[in-house]
């Protein structure tokens, strides 16, 4: 089973320089970062809607009290992110973008493990997950630089 979750991870990291290039090709086109980011949303909820009217998931109406505050920023995080990616990954280069956020990304994980935040079970930021986080630093400034 843990194969197949990482395979499906790696399989959302594949779609993220798509999502970052899309956006920003749409952003580049209609030239309005908020209409763009927007569409974004509004396409992903018809394709939500969709999605449920062939799943037919019930509204856990019962579980919506019982959710900490802030779990419900997630969207709020995702718009911030989306707008970012629309407006500078094209400037940026997929490669240099993505390599970029990917590093953050990593960091931020490895913090978030170390305290056990936000849901997270605490896993400790290990010498190994340092240098890793340091070598995919690395690697993109190697990216950026040649």
């Amino acid at each position: 089973m843990p194969f197949l979750l990482l395979l499906v991870a790696l399989a959302a990291g594949v779609a993220n320089p798509f999502q970052s290039g899309l956006n920003a090709e749409l952003n580049k086109q209609l030239g309005k970062p908020l209409w763009a980011t927007l569409s974004v949303y509004a396409t992903s909820l018809a394709a939500l809607l969709l999605l449920q009217l062939f799943l037919r998931q019930a509204l856990p109406a019962g579980r919506i009290s019982s959710v900490p505050w802030w779990a419900w920023l997630g969207g709020v995080v995702s718009i911030v992110s989306t707008i970012i990616g629309l407006t500078i990954a094209q400037k940026l280069g997929s490669t240099l973008f993505t390599g970029a956020s990917l590093s953050a990304s990593l960091i931020t994980s490895v913090l978030l493990d170390q305290f056990g935040l936000i849901g997270f079970k605490q896993h400790s930021a290990s010498p190994g997950r340092l240098v890793g986080c340091g070598l995919l630093c690395a690697g993109v400034w190697l990216v950026a630089r040649f």
